[in-house]
C-alpha cells in the first residue's frame, strides 16, 4: 500500500519529519496530495531518492516551477534559469559558470562574507526591544542578499532596496514576489552593463571576461543574477533553522564552542537535520518507470523528499539525532546529480561564517519563547525567531 501525505494537513505542516518518517517505513514511494495538481510522487528513502535525482529518465521542465501571475512580459525571457533546463543547453551554461562557484572561489570570498556578517552583528543589539530581537529580519534574511550583492557587484547605495527584493522573494510566490521581479531584472541589467564597461572583482566581471570562445550573452548573465537571487535565499531559513536546532541541543553547541574546527561538518549535519527544503524541484518521468513495486507513468511528477531521505535509518545511524561530529554519506539538501546546487560551496561558507560569528559574539544567546512555523508544505522555515542576546 502506497502511503499518502496531505500537504494541507496541519499535522504535516507542523511536523513534516514524523509524517515522512512514517511514510518511509511503509514504502520508498509516497503519494503527495496537493490541491490543484494531478498525481505527485515523493521518494522517501535515501538510496531511491538519490538515484532518481541522477536518473535521465526523470527530467526538469519549466512546468516544474510555479510562477506567480502578474510578471511583466519583458521579464519572462530572464525567468528560465539553468534549474529549468536539461540536456545540452543546461550542460553548456553549467560549464560556463561553474568556475565561479568552486570551493576555492568560495574560500576566497570568506573575508568579504565575514565583513558583511560582522556588520550585521554590530547592528543586531540596536534592533532589540525589551532585550528580545527577531533574528530573521535583522540577520538571517539580509545576509544572503548582501552576499549576492557583493558577488554581483551591486553598488553599495542600491543594496538597501535589494534587501527588500530578497525579503519579497524569500516570502514565497505572491504579489510582493511578482512586484519585485522587474526591479531585480533592471538592476541586473545595470550590473551587467557596468561590468562590461568597467570590469570589477565580482562574479559578473569573472563571467564577462574569463571565457574564451563560447561566452554568456547579456540575457544569460541577467538570468544568472535572477537565479542567484532566487536560489540564494536558502541560507535565510537554513541559518534560522540551525540557530534554533543548536539552541535546543546545547551539548552540540558546546562541542562547537570548544572546538570551532567542527563547524564545516556541522553545517553539513545541520543541512541534513533541519534543511529548509523539504522537497526537491519536481521531475517528470520521460517514460514508465517502476520504483519499489510502484509504476510511475510517463509524464507524472516525482520529487525527492529530502525530509525523509536525509533521516533514513538505513543510511544514517541514529538518524533523528543532531550530531555535529557525524561523518558518512552526503546529505541531499543541495540535491544531487546534474542539478546539484551550483552555489552549494558558497552557501556552506556563508552559513558557517554566519553561525560561528553569531554564537561567538553572543555567548548568552537563547530562545525567547516558542518558534512559530510558516504553513508551507515545501519549506521548513520559522515565521519568526525571537532571541535574547
Amino acid at each position: 500500500m502506497t502511503p499518502e501525505i496531505d500537504l494541507t494537513d496541519f499535522k504535516v505542516l507542523t511536523d513534516p519529519f514524523t509524517a515522512y518518517d512514517q511514510a518511509r517505513e511503509v514504502s520508498a514511494l509516497a503519494r503527495l496530495v496537493i490541491p490543484g495538481f494531478g498525481p505527485f510522487w515523493a521518494l522517501t528513502r535515501y538510496r531511491e531518492a538519490r538515484a532518481m535525482l541522477a536518473d535521465p529518465r526523470f527530467e526538469v521542465r519549466s512546468e516544474s516551477f510555479m510562477r506567480p501571475p502578474g510578471i511583466p512580459e519583458h521579464c519572462l525571457e530572464y525567468m528560465r534559469t539553468m534549474a529549468e533546463q536539461d540536456g545540452p543547453e543546461h550542460l553548456r551554461l553549467r560549464r560556463l559558470v561553474a568556475p565561479a562557484f568552486t570551493p576555492k572561489r568560495a574560500a576566497q570570498l570568506r573575508p568579504r562574507l565575514a565583513a558583511l556578517t560582522e556588520r550585521l552583528l554590530d547592528e543586531l543589539p540596536g534592533h532589540a526591544e525589551d532585550g528580545v530581537v527577531d533574528l530573521i529580519p535583522h540577520f538571517a534574511r539580509p545576509l544572503p542578499m548582501d552576499v549576492i550583492c557583493e558577488m554581483a557587484g551591486i553598488a553599495e547605495v542600491d543594496r538597501p532596496r535589494w534587501r527588500e527584493y530578497g525579503a519579497a522573494v524569500a516570502g514565497g510566490a505572491g504579489p510582493d514576489f511578482a512586484a519585485a521581479i522587474p526591479a531585480i531584472i533592471e538592476g541586473a541589467k545595470e550590473a551587467v552593463a557596468r561590468s562590461r564597461a568597467e570590469p570589477g572583482d565580482d562574479l559578473i566581471g569573472d563571467l564577462v571576461h574569463a571565457q574564451d570562445g563560447d561566452r554568456l550573452t547579456d540575457t544569460e548573465l541577467v538570468t544568472l543574477v535572477w537565479h542567484l537571487v532566487l536560489a540564494g535565499q536558502t541560507p535565510v531559513n537554513l541559518i534560522a533553522n540551525a540557530v534554533e536546532a543548536l539552541l535546543r541541543h546545547p551539548d552540540q553547541l558546546d562541542l562547537l564552542r570548544a572546538d570551532p574546527g567542527w563547524w564545516p561538518g556541522a553545517v553539513e549535519e545541520l543541512m541534513r537535520f533541519c534543511s529548509p527544503q523539504l522537497l526537491t524541484t519536481p521531475r517528470f518521468a520521460r517514460e514508465d518507470v517502476e520504483i519499489d513495486g510502484q509504476l510511475i507513468r510517463e509524464g507524472e511528477r516525482v520529487t525527492a523528499a529530502m525530509v525523509g531521505a536525509d533521516r533514513d535509518p538505513r543510511v544514517f545511524a541514529d538518524a533523528d539525532r543532531l550530531d555535529v561530529t557525524r561523518s558518512g554519506p552526503a546529505q541531499l539538501g543541495f540535491s544531487h546529480g546534474p542539478h546539484f546546487c551550483l552555489g552549494a560551496s558558497i552557501a556552506r561558507v556563508e552559513t558557517e561564517v554566519a553561525l560561528s560569528a553569531l554564537f561567538r559574539r553572543f555567548p548568552d544567546l537563547a530562545l525567547a519563547g516558542d518558534v512559530p512555523r510558516a504553513p508551507d508544505g515545501g519549506t521548513w522555515r520559522p515565521a519568526k525567531l525571537l532571541l535574547t542576546l
